[in-house]
């Protein structure tokens, strides 16, 4: 199957820290299991741009950069079949940044979550309102948009609390196609319900901020004594004991099977001891992480082969970044100044003409409008089963303008009464098409 015709799915990690379990059970797994996924193409990315955001400390980026990307490979992420790039191999990316930038609202902006939490406490503290936020944190929502745009992202995994950025970035594109004509595809959040948050070893959620994490690829010695040191109840052995709320059940669920997790409730209510429990929890565990352990202690131990996999992967996706790149840069006007439509009023003029508009239905079909100025739709498409193959139909109405009526027609949801109107309107997107080639 052509990669164009399959959905684009895209995730990051940012570089910031050793991966642990959590990690390895809400990204790193789910992702390496999706990427199998025959009807997806895969873009998976080491979002060290992101890291300068929260970390200033080069050698943790650096370290934590070769620790996630040995992670992911260890676990099963084959570059080969996927496109597995570090943010910062791609120069096109701050490039596209910068254009979004351009287009996007400093109101959005405002609003941002990261942005908002950060004002809230120095208020609640009586700072100022903007004390020790920088430019960064602030713009991260853009440079995110950036990451997932440049790809044409159909679907993007997130947490609920990511789905934000996820419609910050739909917005940018928007604006882009509007001011510019179609070239971001509208990404859509997928929520992975499914996926477990796993507790840490003190019962809150695993995360570097709590110093309460199990590191992936602890050696097994350093596991086990990290499991010894989950905090369980005063229960001593053959009182019955409850699940729920219970962070070593959580875990435990997290990586067995549902008849395994089922005998261990059935354990707990029998009353097994804490320390047996803990035990078959690293039991469990090392089953499924041993086997990987030595590839990603091989990785570890050759950096140079894993910049080697990370250059061709930026190679790859660059393949796509470069020449997309290259078409944003003329369309906003960054282009060579004997390429003609240089006149003072062809913008006025463009930005009148109505766009094309090409958007993902919960359907799974691709489909596309076109509306004018003030947001009136001309034409609308059936379904597709491709974006390639919407965006060809797109194609074919702005380059034969009304003469791809009788072609297309059985792909569109023609208004007969509106057909005259329509052809004028193609007429004019023929023509500046035409002398856009010029």
């Amino acid at each position: 199957m052509n990669s164009q015709t399959r959905t684009r799915v895209l995730t990051g990690i940012t570089t910031t820290g050793t991966p642990h379990l959590g990690n390895y059970v809400g990204a790193i797994r789910p992702t390496v299991q999706a990427s199998r996924d025959t009807s997806t193409d895969g873009f998976y990315f080491l979002a060290d741009y992101h890291a300068l955001i929260k970390c200033d400390e080069p050698a943790r980026i650096q370290r934590s950069t070769l620790e996630i990307a040995a992670s992911w490979i260890a676990s099963g992420l084959d570059p080969d079949i996927v496109t597995f790039y570090r943010q910062s191999d791609i120069p096109e990316i701050p490039e596209l940044t910068w254009l979004l930038t351009c287009v996007t609202g400093k109101g959005v902006l405002n609003r941002a979550h990261a942005y908002k939490a950060a004002v809230d406490k120095n208020n609640g503290a009586g700072h100022d309102p903007d004390s020790d936020v920088t430019a960064g944190l602030f713009m991260y929502p853009v440079l995110m948009g950036a990451d997932i745009l440049m790809f044409k992202a159909h679907k993007v995994p997130v947490g609920r609390d990511q789905i934000q950025h996820i419609e910050m970035a739909r917005d940018m594109a928007s604006s882009f196609n509007h001011l510019y004509g179609e070239h971001f595809v509208l990404p859509e959040a997928v929520i992975e319900e499914s996926v477990a948050l796993l507790p840490g070893l003190d019962g809150r959620k695993m995360s570097k901020s709590y110093d309460n994490t199990i590191p992936l690829f602890a050696p097994a010695a350093q596991m086990r004594k990290q499991i010894a040191a989950i905090v369980t109840d005063s229960k001593a052995p053959g009182e019955p004991k409850t699940t729920e709320g219970s962070a070593l059940f959580q875990i435990y669920q997290a990586f067995a099977s549902a008849e395994e997790t089922a005998a261990m409730a059935r354990a707990y209510a029998e009353g097994i001891g804490w320390g047996d429990a803990k035990q078959m929890l690293f039991e469990r565990i090392d089953r499924e992480i041993a086997p990987m352990r030595e590839h990603y202690q091989a990785l570890i131990d050759n950096p140079a082969e894993m910049d080697k996999i990370l250059l061709a992967g930026a190679d790859k996706a660059r393949q796509l970044a470069t020449p997309f790149m290259r078409e944003l840069r003329h369309a906003v006007g960054l282009r060579a100044l004997s390429s003609g439509n240089t006149a003072p009023a062809a913008k006025e003029a463009k930005t009148s003409l109505p766009s094309f508009k090409q958007y993902r239905e919960k359907d799974g079909q691709f489909y596309f409008k076109l509306v004018d100025a003030k947001g009136q739709v001309l034409l609308q498409s059936l379904g597709f089963a491709s974006p390639k193959e919407a965006g060809q139909a797109i194609a074919q109405l702005q380059t034969d303008g009304p003469a791809a009526l009788d072609t297309l027609k059985p792909v569109l949801a023609l208004n007969l009464e509106a057909e005259k109107v329509l052809k004028e309107v193609l007429s004019l997107l023929k023509a500046n098409s035409d002398a856009n080639r010029k």
